[in-house]
């Protein structure tokens, strides 16, 4: 037998096997689509202008000075003059992450810095023989002491 005929009948050997729902369809198209969308490269060409004014619009935000805020402590601008009057979600949507890192970050260093603190604190008391057992002994020898004199205190 030829190679070619043994192809054949290995392929349709294969199909036979092969679920309906993974086999292409008849005149499909076969070819790996890389990328993010499904449109072919043709769709996603810009229409021409109309009468001056493009046909697709990026929708923009006017930043309120709370985001302008935001947008200045991200790093994103410098200053306040440098911030578009609209500006593009995507790009809100970044500073308040970038943001939200930063104060993560400050929130970490804090802690660590209450922590050392803390020990420090503890190491002192040790050395002035303080404890929190003591303390409170103390505290409620005092409350004794006042629930005594004024028992007697009370005719």
């Amino acid at each position: 037998m030829s190679s070619g005929l043994m192809k054949g009948r290995a392929t349709k050997m294969l199909e036979r096997n092969v679920p309906s729902i993974l086999r292409p369809a008849k005149g499909m198209d076969l070819k790996i689509k890389r990328g993010f969308c499904s449109k072919s490269q043709e769709g996603s060409k810009q229409k021409p202008e109309v009468g001056g004014h493009s046909t697709y619009k990026v929708p923009g935000h006017k930043p309120s000075d709370w985001e302008k805020k935001v947008l200045l402590w991200s790093g994103r601008f410098k200053k306040v003059d440098d911030i578009p009057e609209t500006i593009s979600f995507e790009l809100l949507d970044a500073a308040r992450n970038k943001l939200r890192v930063k104060i993560s970050y400050l929130m970490i260093a804090l802690t660590v810095l209450g922590c050392i603190v803390m020990v420090i604190e503890g190491k002192r008391a040790v050395g002035r023989h303080e404890s929190l057992t003591t303390q409170n002994m103390e505290r409620k020898a005092r409350w004794r002491e006042d629930v005594a004199h004024s028992a007697s205190a009370k005719p």
